[in-house]
């Protein structure tokens, strides 16, 4: 495995990828990442192509009440994808919510798979949750089988649960317990 040196040290290092926190030096990579995925990634997700965004995502970063990963391929250094972990509430609830999205030319690859691996295994041993939650439109099969093939278990369905692309759409509420995330302990 050859790690590119990253410009933000890794938080996890897996076989395949290795994930970071975003940084401002991450700004035009990020762009150029949703700029190429735009299509793949609607109706789930529209993203914001002003740079204001980033810097908006960056502030609730630093307020704590969301934490980014940025995925990078170990062999190339190429931004492979982004998880979000949202609305992080600590205390006797330990929970928050989780959204992603990943690069069309590493679908199916094991790359956002291993790098969801990762970003749990953060969530549940440096921040401490107990619980993180993904809503999913029903129609996203791909990312239904995906949080599956992961370990989290379908808890219900959401009517008009977010507002996306315009629409107020309808979620399915899949979880996984810290319990259920198996620890990797040989991370950098």
């Amino acid at each position: 495995m050859r790690i590119l040196s990253p410009r933000k040290s890794p938080l996890r290092v897996g076989r395949l990828v290795y994930i970071v926190a975003p940084a401002a030096q991450y700004k035009h990579t990020y762009q150029n990442f949703i700029r190429r995925n735009e299509d793949y990634h609607k109706p789930w997700v529209y993203h914001s192509f002003d740079l204001s965004y980033f810097d908006q995502y960056l502030t609730r970063i630093k307020r704590g009440v969301t934490q980014g990963f940025f995925v990078f391929e170990n062999d190339t250094g190429n931004l492979v994808g982004v998880i979000n972990i949202n609305n992080i509430l600590l205390g006797t609830i330990s929970s928050a919510s989780l959204g992603y999205y990943g690069d069309k030319d590493y679908a199916g690859r094991g790359h956002m798979t291993e790098g969801m691996m990762l970003a749990l295994d953060y969530a549940v041993a440096d921040l401490g949750l107990h619980r993180l939650e993904a809503n999913i439109q029903p129609d996203n099969i791909p990312s239904l089988k995906f949080v599956k093939n992961i370990g989290f278990r379908r808890e219900g369905f959401s009517p008009k649960y977010l507002k996306i692309g315009g629409k107020w759409r309808d979620h399915e509420r899949w979880a996984i317990l810290d319990e259920d995330i198996p620890s990797k302990k040989n991370h950098t």
